[in-house]
């Protein structure tokens, strides 16, 4: 699983676009129907706001980088994922499922997940963000945007869409290469990480953000008719690459994530009594008590700028 790093980036700066490359205004709106308008757009502002989470991550994660080149990968992939939610606010324009310049809000579990990456990320350790951002980003690909593909007939919506799924194919390629490297560590290094990292009172909250916002994913799924099994193949896809590298299965927080991810996938674990309470704990949290959007999040628009 090695991978020339700067070979990777060289194609990464090759395959960038914008925004103004889409024809906004093409034909094609008709395809929507007003069922698949009314649960599409709580669904799309859901995935917008992921997007966000993964360039929290990969922003974090630039600041943990060994190399530069790394550096500079992780500085655009966070750009990238910026630009995948500028372009979903911008279909969502397209659809008219915004009110004037309106930035539709997150769900209350993305939420959670947000406010902790955007507190707690810049003190987390690269063996830490380098499994956990991987689970997120293959949740992602794998099932919403693959549902977006399959489903959604607009041709404006393919296109943006066959654009994110090539960036996101990249992205989960320095993933996965990244968790070999990681794993070439001393395991006294590594163990250390981990325990370190556990006690921390903030991963205890990261945790009990993290766990519900998979299952309210799933729940998401299924309110757009969409079978469940589709998410829990999407993250088997975790554990299938991941057991690839010696050293990637060497990473302990990687065997935490793939059971976890396990627990996940088996529908009758007790486990999803656990998760499916907390996202009806999360849902009832009070607005008043969630933490005001980020100052970075000013910097999403559907404007279709160069």
């Amino acid at each position: 699983m090695t991978m020339d790093f700067d070979d990777m980036l060289a194609k990464i700066k090759d395959r960038q676009w914008a925004l103004a490359d889409i024809d906004w205004d093409a034909p094609g709106t008709e395809t929507i129907s007003p069922e698949l308008h009314a649960k599409l757009k709580p669904f799309m502002a859901d995935l917008m706001w992921i997007e966000n989470v993964g360039a929290r991550g990969f922003a974090a994660m630039a600041k943990k980088a060994p190399t530069e080149t790394l550096r500079e990968i992780y500085r655009y992939f966070h750009a990238e994922e910026q630009r995948h939610a500028n372009a979903e606010l911008a279909l969502m324009r397209r659809w008219d499922m915004l009110d004037g310049d309106e930035i539709p809000q997150p769900n209350v579990n993305v939420k959670l997940v947000i406010d902790f990456l955007d507190k707690y990320a810049d003190d987390m350790s690269l063996s830490f963000l380098g499994t956990v951002i991987p689970m997120l980003e293959v949740a992602l690909d794998g099932a919403l945007v693959k549902f977006i593909m399959d489903e959604i007939e607009d041709p404006v919506c393919q296109d943006t869409f066959r654009k994110i799924n090539s960036d996101e194919s990249r992205h989960l390629a320095v993933d996965f290469a990244v968790m070999d490297l990681l794993g070439h560590a001393q395991m006294r290094k590594l163990l250390i990480e981990l325990v370190g990292g556990w006690t921390k009172p903030s991963l205890i909250i990261g945790v009990l953000s993290y766990v519900p916002l998979l299952n309210k994913m799933r729940d998401n799924i299924v309110a757009m008719g969409v079978d469940e099994q589709r998410l829990y193949r999407a993250l088997e896809r975790y554990g299938n690459v991941g057991e690839r590298s010696e050293f990637a299965r060497r990473l302990p927080m990687y065997q935490l994530v793939k059971r976890h991810g396990n627990w996940v996938i088996n529908r009758d674990s007790p486990y999803h009594l656990v998760a499916d309470a907390l996202v009806k704990v999360t849902a009832r949290v009070p607005k008043a008590l969630l933490r005001k959007d980020p100052t970075w999040s000013k910097e999403i628009t559907y404007e279709p700028a160069a």
